[in-house]
């Protein structure tokens, strides 16, 4: 028996027998998607042959879309879309998927305008949102027209900030055209706005580090994404391996690979030919769990197709060959219901399951009770599939979601009886999602075995995992266990982050407990972590929240004292809070100290509780901006 071939548990509630699932009929859903993959598959070599046939009538949407996204170029993806059946109305995908192919090519450009312009009438206007136009319009490269809607959306946009998103298409398009300072502006104006940069954010100002030849710079911000709580991703992973593999430095390149076992990242294409050249280079063990993904799996088949008029010598020069199409969420839709029929579909389907395919789909299910099913079943499958940490992973992190703390600890003893470690960060994602489904003594018990699940823990992720636990018992409402976890981890030598204490600041004032804010306030200063903006923000708004302005106004005079201001909101709040107390003479104070500020006082500070704080924006920012100054001038 192979490791992880689970007998499937009858689990009430979770396990559902496929015999008494509902009847089916004799198409149903699996069959239509693979139905649809199969032609799919047929048209699109008929897109990439020298020689296309006409085009063809297709009656399907989705399999027109998918045409669009797959046409070998923005002509062939506008030529097929005339020649699609006349419809007053096409469906919003159908004109979503032109236009990202039309996006990708300049010369295009007149043609995604008109198709942008095309729905301005009443009727229509769902079709592109604002942000879906600044989308296509960066991707198109539009540096004008990207402007002026990014300019719109700042101006008319209900919240303070546009969403994050709309930074990053700028931040993005700026730095393809090499607009260095312009780009560094758009990340201050994004902290300035009170808009906090996502996975993507970083992702776009690596690359742009890393294509402006700012190699450590790139890794230095890499290093700090943890501590801010930032989820790294395959495409870093990649951005920076390509380039440290370029500039030959193995030991950069094997702290890479630790830190993507510890992520738990599935391989990417530049990932996979920088552990090549290490494993080439000597540094066999650190590598040995990927070596079988370094070659291309000869059991995957490809679509092919060639001209039948052509001599022996050069048929192999006329064939169109193309990786089968493939859809997981597509497929984990279908699949939803997990009925026999579809089932048995699938098993017909012959599919060849890899880990990398397993973790797709399994992150596609929008039911937990679906992806387990799936789970054990793709165990007993012909073909040798064996699941490794990457998908037990991604189960155990969708089974402690919804509070399936059973089959978590089952999963996790099936690990430790086959020495399998558990990446670091699905520790910590389970410990997160048990304050979700709100099991708290599941998320203690796992925390207290943490290192024996994926190793010895270094310092900072000590600190990330505590941080994870306190947010879980807040979340939980463990009010009590909150200050004794807390006094164990300072015993043990954990130092939390400021974040993490302006968090339970500000759960403690939501509950009334003032005493504890107070006394949260002095361990701060205990572990010598200097109190930022953000933290006095909490503190103020805490303070005014429970009818105590006074001692508001102490923490005021505290902050300004330290060379600090309030954002606009908090200032006011203190000053109305004062006001409503009887204060006149301290809201005159506030106002007073504040008058020869007043026009700079920000609108938002930079910062959140639990993941950020200001001193962490402020290093990426004079890190990026660092990197395109020439003698104190920004380029």
């Amino acid at each position: 028996m192979p490791p992880f071939l689970l007998p499937k548990p009858q689990i009430q509630t979770l396990i559902r027998p496929l015999s008494a699932a509902t009847a089916t009929s004799n198409t149903n859903a699996v069959s239509l998607y693979l139905h649809r993959a199969r032609l799919i598959d047929s048209l699109r070599l008929q897109l990439h042959s020298p020689n296309p046939n006409p085009k063809p009538n297709l009656s399907d949407p989705t399999v027109a879309a998918a045409l669009l996204r797959a046409a070998p170029s923005p002509s062939s993806a506008l030529s097929l879309f005339r020649s699609l059946p006349p419809s007053p109305k096409p469906p919003p995908f159908l004109l979503h998927s032109l236009a990202r192919r039309l996006s990708l090519s300049p010369p295009h450009l007149p043609d995604l305008l008109s198709l942008l312009h095309s729905d301005e009438d009443e009727a229509s206007r769902f079709v592109f949102s604002p942000l879906d136009r600044l989308r296509l319009l960066s991707a198109a490269r539009d540096l004008p027209s990207s402007l002026r809607l990014f300019s719109s959306l700042r101006a008319s946009s209900p919240a303070r900030h546009p969403p994050t998103e709309a930074y990053n298409l700028i931040i993005a398009l700026h730095a393809s055209t090499q607009s260095h300072s312009s780009a560094v502006d758009t990340f201050r104006e994004m902290l300035a706005d009170g808009a906090n940069p996502n996975s993507r954010t970083y992702t776009i100002i690596i690359e742009h580090l890393v294509g402006a030849g700012h190699l450590d710079p790139a890794i230095e911000v890499f290093g700090l994404l943890p501590l801010m709580r930032i989820k790294r991703t395959t495409k870093q992973y990649n951005v920076l391996a390509e380039a440290i593999s370029s500039a030959e430095r193995v030991g950069d390149l094997e702290n890479l690979v630790r830190e993507m076992k510890s992520d738990g990242i599935l391989l990417g294409r530049a990932m996979r030919d920088a552990i090549g050249k290490l494993r080439s280079a000597g540094s066999v063990e650190i590598t040995e769990e990927y070596k079988e993904e370094l070659s291309p799996d000869g059991r995957i088949e490809y679509v092919v197709d060639s001209s039948e008029e052509t001599d022996e010598e050069e048929e192999e020069c006329n064939k169109v060959r193309l990786k089968r199409w493939m859809d997981p969420a597509e497929l984990a839709r279908a699949l939803d219901g997990w009925h026999p029929a579809e089932v048995s579909s699938l098993e017909s389907a012959g599919f060849i399951w890899t880990s990398r395919l397993v973790c797709k789909l399994l992150r596609s299910f929008k039911k937990p009770d679906t992806a387990w099913e799936f789970f054990c079943w793709v165990s007993y499958q012909p073909g040798g599939f064996t699941h490794n940490s990457q998908t037990v992973s991604r189960m155990i992190a969708i089974l402690a979601r919804a509070g399936h703390v059973e089959l978590v600890e089952r999963l996790i003893s099936k690990l430790d009886s086959e020495r399998i470690q558990l990446p670091f960060v699905t520790v910590r994602l389970v410990i997160d999602f048990y304050g979700l489904s709100k099991k708290f003594d599941a998320a203690v018990k796992l925390y207290h075995s943490a290192a024996s699940i994926c190793g010895p823990l270094n310092q900072q992720n000590r600190v990330l995992l505590c941080s994870s636990l306190l947010r879980t018992a807040v979340k939980c409402k463990r009010k009590y266990e909150v200050m004794v976890l807390l006094e164990e981890m300072m015993m043990d030598g954990v130092l939390l982050d400021l974040q993490t204490f302006s968090g339970l600041m500000q759960y403690f004032a939501e509950v009334g407990d003032l005493r504890c804010v107070f006394k949260l306030f002095g361990l701060v200063r205990q572990c010598g972590l200097e109190p930022d903006r953000y933290m006095y923000r909490v503190l103020i708004r805490a303070y005014c929240k429970n009818e105590r302005a006074a001692l508001g106004m102490r923490v005021f005079e505290e902050m300004r004292g330290a060379g600090l201001v309030p954002d606009r909101w908090t200032k006011g709040l203190l000053v109305k809070s004062l006001w409503k107390e009887g204060k006149f003479r301290e809201a005159a104070m506030v106002e007073e100290r504040c008058e020869d500020v007043e026009e700079a006082l920000p609108a938002a500070l930079p910062g959140h509780v639990w993941t950020v704080r200001e001193a962490d924006f402020n290093r990426v920012c004079d890190i990026y901006s660092g990197c395109f100054r020439n003698n104190g001038v920004e380029r």
